[in-house]
């Protein structure tokens, strides 16, 4: 019974992670720098500082053509988002 409860716990805390992401700060901040073909993956761990509060990780395609996977940080209110590759 412990061990049910454990793991009830544990898909709950990566439930609630998973949902810190912001796709349109994330569209935002990728389409100011001209990249395409945006493909979202979802939260990204550790990807972004204690400050961040949205995590998320993208694979898109450069202005070179080149594809590059990344997480795009951002705040709730006053921080803007960052792009991380």
């Amino acid at each position: 019974m412990k061990s049910t409860i454990k793991l009830a716990l544990v898909a709950a805390v990566l439930f609630t992670l998973s949902g810190c992401t912001s796709q349109s700060d994330a569209k935002r901040a990728l389409s100011a720098e001209s990249y395409t073909n945006i493909n979202y993956t979802g939260y990204d761990f550790f990807a972004c500082s204690e400050d961040d509060f949205y995590h998320t990780g993208f694979s898109a395609t450069n202005s070179n053509g080149k594809v590059v996977n990344g997480t795009v940080c951002s705040g709730l209110i006053f921080k803007s988002a960052t792009i991380r590759y």
